[in-house]
């Protein structure tokens, strides 16, 4: 029984290793949650204020948000992600966790500005 266990342990590593998804997927995604946050913002800018006072109405603007909230963050993150994908790949990986951190907050936050300037 002891032998099975060294063949189940390389069978199980070689298993779950990572799998990095295609270039084209990464820009799918782009492209899709570009777009919902855009149908999202449009949803939101056809809507008065007026009509919100009944709260009958609050369910689009409401899906709205949270959809288009949601694609935002989304696209932000997989934006920094590629970005510190790249620069791993140019300059190699940082020597600390702290640099790492602050490399990639900055990155979440010149995306955000990307996106919110855009409208």
């Amino acid at each position: 029984m002891s032998e099975a266990n060294p063949d189940v342990e390389t069978l199980l590593r070689e298993a779950l290793s990572p799998v990095e998804p295609p270039d084209a997927f990464a820009e799918r995604l782009q492209t899709a949650l570009t777009s919902i946050t855009e149908i999202a913002a449009e949803e939101l800018e056809a809507w008065e204020l007026s009509a919100m006072r009944d709260p009958r109405n609050w369910g689009r603007p409401a899906a709205a948000l949270l959809v288009g909230g949601a694609a935002a963050t989304a696209l932000v993150i997989l934006r920094a992600r590629q970005r510190e994908q790249a620069a791993r790949e140019g300059h190699g990986a940082p020597a600390h966790a702290r640099e790492l951190a602050l490399r990639t907050v900055e990155d979440l936050r010149a995306e955000a500005r990307k996106l919110l300037g855009r409208r």
